[in-house]
């Protein structure tokens, strides 16, 4: 019976994270242990430059597992085509060789219609995972009042999850709205069935707004997570103001070394979407016309995708 990592070290009594920095980790579903490399999709917001099936071409030459597709407003599936445009992306994506189990949307509530056509397409489809939209805090309300709101909104997103066996995914996001907190993130799936809604972890986003304390959120946060995404950044002074700077893969501030470890420690080993948001001709802001030659970006995503493969094995 295939069990949830969850439920698994529960059931088996297992504390995972008692072994600090494990070389191995543990297959959950099968108790045997593995050295597995990451599971990396790039983020097709960075190839928006190209239809679907070229997209996918050059994510499977690159060398990555799949496709993290942006099916959201401006994205490369636009919500209200979900229905017939959704299948046909991912016939696009399999006709090459690569895959597509995860997506990047606009969702927020089952009481809108466009969203409740894309859980239930994506399903069809064998997608395993998406990320939903952030939530804004209610200028009129106190903070926890919209934490209450949003917890039963992601309880019943979980509930039609549950329904159509798909996961839905919450991005930690530095900045004002709801879960730059680690804590924050803890609070709003206080009431949802784990097994069908989690955390899409950002260990940028979770340094830039957690500082020295992010790998308390990693602890806090980490039976929850689903899937994680992966980039870099620096602080750096622009114009007399200190700015958060986005860089390549290993330039910057993150500690990909102890993330990654603290990762194996933990027993995860989550599907990975890969983003590029540094300066790439408008690619890392998902362009249609981009101002660099297209080599210069699949350069740049060949590359991260290299230094990722590296970090993760010598971790």
């Amino acid at each position: 019976m295939n069990l949830s990592r969850r439920k698994f070290i529960k059931k088996a009594g297992i504390t995972v994270a008692a072994m600090p920095f494990a070389p191995l980790l543990i297959n959950m579903s099968s108790g045997i242990a593995d050295d597995k490399p990451l599971d990396i999709h790039l983020f097709s917001k960075h190839l928006q430059f190209l239809d679907i099936k070229e997209a996918a071409e050059v994510a499977a030459e690159l060398g990555f597992n799949g496709l993290d597709l942006t099916v959201r407003p401006k994205g490369h599936v636009l919500p209200e085509d979900v229905l017939t445009d959704l299948p046909k992306a991912i016939k696009y994506i399999k006709s090459v060789g690569s895959t597509c189990k995860m997506i990047t949307t606009a969702i927020t509530d089952i009481n809108k219609s466009y969203d409740l056509d894309i859980i239930k397409t994506a399903a069809q489809q064998d997608v395993q995972y998406y990320r939903m939209n952030w939530y804004k805090y209610h200028e009129a309300l106190t903070m926890e009042e919209s934490i209450a709101i949003y917890q039963e909104q992601i309880k019943n997103l979980g509930e039609i999850n549950k329904q159509h066996n798909i996961i839905g995914c919450y991005q930690n996001h530095a900045g004002t709205k709801v879960g730059a907190s680690y804590w924050e993130i803890n609070q709003i799936l206080d009431s949802v069935d784990l097994d069908y809604f989690g955390v899409q972890y950002d260990i940028r986003h979770a340094m830039v707004d957690g500082g020295l304390s992010w790998e308390n959120g990693l602890k806090l946060l980490n039976d929850k997570i689903q899937t994680i995404v992966l980039k870099d950044y620096k602080w750096a002074k622009v114009d007399g103001k200190y700015k958060v700077i986005n860089v390549p893969i290993g330039e910057g501030m993150v500690d990909f070394n102890k993330y990654f470890k603290l990762l194996k420690s933990y027993g995860l080993n989550p599907p990975t979407s890969l983003h590029l948001e540094y300066s790439l001709g408008g690619a890392e802001k998902g362009r249609t016309d981009i101002k660099v030659d297209k080599k210069v970006v699949f350069d740049a995503m060949k590359s991260d995708l290299k230094m990722v493969q590296k970090l993760w094995k010598e971790a």
